[in-house]
């Protein structure tokens, strides 16, 4: 989300259209609740209050947990935490991805835009404002509803190949390790 990328693509790629990942956006709003409970743990730690230790994973996993962890984070969403009004917020932008069309998701954001700008905490007012800037890139995933999850996952797989290989001495090496184990090769001999 990057302005350089933005630039970068306009330039290469005048006619393209810039649609934003789910992945990105999401990991912006994580880290936003991540460093609301952080601020919000230390503040409750100078009180002797430890509630909000080991919950960083319940507050990042994208929804209510489920059995026994269910009861505690309740508990901690009753208390009206700051960590539990930033949840909140992440929470409801998932719908954002739902919605049917373009004009609905802009209305969508329009209210979900005014209620985090309400809601006194700056990070999330801070990353509302991140997300209207670029709302046109946002909107766009309703015209070409397109993720980078193949992409990340095909680099995720080369950059296992490589750590594997300890490095490679030339370049050809390391392309052809690539497309041997990324290539979809039919490697079964041809018996007559």
């Amino acid at each position: 989300m990057s302005a350089e990328f933005a630039a970068a693509t306009a330039q290469a790629v005048p006619q393209a259209a810039i649609v934003y990942d789910k992945f990105h956006v999401s990991n912006h709003l994580n880290e936003t609740v991540d460093k609301v409970r952080r601020e919000e743990h230390r503040r409750l730690l100078e009180k002797g209050d430890e509630s909000l230790k080991s919950t960083k994973y319940l507050w990042l996993q994208g929804a209510c947990p489920e059995g026994d962890r269910a009861l505690g984070f309740s508990e901690l969403c009753a208390r009206n935490l700051k960590t539990a009004r930033a949840w909140y917020h992440k929470e409801t932008f998932v719908e954002f991805w739902l919605q049917p069309d373009a004009g609905s998701a802009l209305e969508f954001f329009t209210r979900w835009f005014g209620a985090a700008r309400r809601s006194k905490l700056e990070p999330i007012k801070k990353v509302a404002l991140t997300l209207k800037n670029h709302l046109p890139g946002l909107v766009n995933y309703f015209l070409h509803p397109i993720t980078h999850a193949m992409t990340e996952g095909f680099n995720s797989k080369i950059q296992a190949i490589k750590a594997d290989a300890r490095g490679f001495r030339r370049f050809e090496n390391y392309r052809y390790s690539i497309l041997f184990h990324c290539g979809k090769l039919d490697l079964m001999p041809v018996i007559p």
